[in-house]
């Protein structure tokens, strides 16, 4: 039994499943973002969340050939990295104001 792929079809069926595992590592970052136990893990989880969805819209671009996506894409890289960032002062700030109080 021989199976021949084109390599349009094999490209849609690496992409599909490439999709499925981008949805997979998003419902993971949500168990690590809902279980925590710091903050800290919650500010990693929601960045791999966000490089995960980056992930998807680039995916998805190419599955449906639509540049759009890729425009989404870089959008969401700019606003998670000041996001991100911002997080990452709120967790300083506030471990300092703990070490303070201790």
């Amino acid at each position: 039994m021989t199976a021949s792929f084109s390599a349009t079809g094999f490209m849609n069926v690496c992409v599909t499943i490439g999709l499925g595992l981008v949805i997979l590592a998003v419902l993971v970052g949500f168990i690590r973002l809902r279980r925590g136990p710091s903050l800290a893990d919650r500010v990693v989880a929601l960045d791999m969340m966000t490089a995960a969805v980056i992930a998807f819209c680039g995916l998805f671009a190419v599955k449906a050939r639509a540049e759009a996506y890729l425009d989404i894409a870089v959008a969401l890289a700019l606003v998670s990295f000041v996001s991100v960032v911002a997080l990452a002062r709120y967790a300083a700030r506030q471990a300092r104001r703990d070490d303070r109080n201790d």
